[in-house]
């Protein structure tokens, strides 16, 4: 009802401007006419048939989201085309006497400008989506809105330990993407790799630890594994990537104090922590059952006290 009052509106107004113009011919009368007719056309197609009729079709949320920020940008840029050719001919009589003016507003807006392009190459690329999990310029977490100018993001980290959200909406430039790298987590797949690491002490069976801890990772990252090998397989049509082996592994490291066990698996972005606390608390339980390994901790050996003397009053 709200969009059908806006279009009855523009006709409305566009009405009133043409019957001004037609008592009273005027070349500015006759560009705000067509002006307000453009605007009113382009309002009808993309705000009420696109924006308000194809996305009823569209099931998906995210998809049905993104297509109307499309929309929205699509509109902006197809009025300003036509704003800028139906006053081109008063735009270059003025062009001399604004040319000053006109080089201020674009130094001062350039900002505006970067960050418009940004939001179109966002846009256009796929560098992100909504839902996407990003890092950009030290900000990291879910996008949760791609605006004409800037992304708005929920924020993950920061004070808050691990992958979870600080309740925080953290607004970021669209422009940044021009200069920035741009880390995105679940772009053509929804799998990183992940590691747990565990001091063994060297007097444990290393052996026993190793079998027992992998098997472990194996057994509850088996399906994890299988969906993220079909995945990442599919990057090599995408891009040039190198055979990946997903499968758990445990990597051994020595140090004067144990042996690190770097326990490498890979798991769902989303769910990187539970699964890290999982697979943690399982190990746990199954080293402290065996008498053979022993988790390692720093200690201090002291063989010697030096020669304390008393003296007595």
């Amino acid at each position: 009802m709200r969009k059908e009052i806006i279009s009855l509106s523009f006709i409305i107004i566009s009405t009133l401007i043409w019957f001004a113009n037609f008592k009273y011919p005027n070349i500015y009368l006759q560009n705000g006419f067509y002006t307000f007719l453009a605007l009113t056309v382009v309002y009808f197609i993309f705000k009420i048939v696109l924006e308000g009729i194809v996305t009823k079709g569209i099931k998906e949320s995210k998809m049905r989201y993104s297509f109307r920020k499309m929309v929205s940008i699509l509109s902006f840029v197809v009025l300003l085309t036509a704003t800028i050719i139906i006053w081109a001919e008063n735009v270059q009589t003025l062009l001399v006497a604004y040319g000053l003016i006109g080089a201020g507003i674009a130094i001062a807006l350039q900002d505006f400008f970067k960050n418009f392009v940004g939001g179109i190459i966002i846009f256009v690329t796929g560098t992100y989506r909504v839902g996407d999990r990003i890092e950009i310029n030290l900000k990291y977490g879910d996008v949760m809105d791609i605006g004409i100018l800037y992304t708005t993001l929920l924020e993950l980290k920061g004070w808050v330990a691990g992958e979870q959200a600080t309740g925080r909406l953290t607004i970021i430039p669209n422009g940044y993407v021009l200069s920035n790298a741009v880390n995105n987590y679940t772009k053509d797949h929804n799998f990183i790799w992940d590691e747990i690491v565990i001091p063994i002490t060297y007097d444990s069976d290393w052996k026993e630890a190793y079998n027992i801890i992998l098997s472990i990772v194996k057994k509850e990252t088996e399906n994890i594994t299988d969906q993220a090998e079909k995945e990442i397989s599919k990057l090599e049509e995408k891009y040039y990537l190198h055979k990946r082996d997903v499968e758990p592994a445990i990597f051994l490291t020595l140090t004067d104090n144990w042996i690190t066990f770097n326990i490498r698996y890979t798991t769902e972005v989303k769910r990187r922590r539970l699964l890290h606390n999982r697979l943690s608390q399982i190990i746990l339980d199954e080293i402290q059952k065996s008498k053979k390994i022993k988790i390692a901790s720093t200690t201090l050996d002291i063989i010697g006290f030096p020669e304390v003397k008393l003296k007595q009053e």
